[in-house]
């Protein structure tokens, strides 16, 4: 299985480590024409209005949504399932969504950096707690029909799922846990 992680900004060298964990070939992705082949991709926490700048930059919107249409899942973390949504409550004008997953998310939801935290989540088809990093999250507000919601903290919408496509808006790369990566790998990538 190859799974790419977009490495423009934010935390990608952490999910590159825990794919490589869990058997998967990783690659880099730093340019368009490497999404050819991937059955998965990343698009890691970071800051979200910098990335979708770098992404305009090298072309990777019209890239991903093509490679996505030919049958790549995607997983956004943080950043990534800002970008990923069809509509960003709270977008900066130049700021463009994917459009991927039927989803309206609000960045910042929680407050400034001082207001990160962390809490253990009930994760659907995830045994026992996870422990969940939030930096800065944003917040799912609304999902279509065709969403799964797979966890929420305090009534707020966390990780859900549609298809091939997963958010989550906490950071499983930064806890050592390897759960959802593994869910990523068997589930999202495993069920096309």
């Amino acid at each position: 299985m190859r799974v790419g992680v977009l490495a423009l900004q934010g935390a990608f060298r952490e999910h590159i480590l825990d794919l490589e964990a869990q058997g998967a070939s990783v690659v880099a992705v730093r340019l368009p024409g490497q999404l050819d082949g991937l059955n998965g991709l990343v698009i890691p926490g970071g800051e979200s209005t910098a990335i979708a700048k770098l992404m305009v930059s090298y072309g990777f919107y019209e890239a991903i949504r093509g490679r996505h249409a030919e049958g790549m899942a995607v997983w956004g973390t943080c950043a990534g399932a800002i970008l990923m949504a069809t509509d960003i409550a709270d977008a900066r004008p130049d700021q463009e969504p994917l459009g991927l997953m039927e989803a309206v998310v609000r960045r910042n939801a929680y407050g400034r950096q001082v207001d990160s935290f962390e809490a253990d989540l009930d994760i659907a088809h995830i045994d026992a707690p996870f422990p969940g990093v939030f930096i800065r999250a944003p917040l799912i507000e609304r999902v279509g029909e065709k969403a799964e919601i797979l966890a929420c903290h305090n009534g707020r919408i966390v990780a859900v799922r549609q298809g091939d496509l997963l958010a989550t808006t906490f950071h499983p790369e930064l806890t050592g846990d390897p759960r959802i990566h593994r869910y990523f790998l068997d589930h999202v990538i495993g069920a096309r």
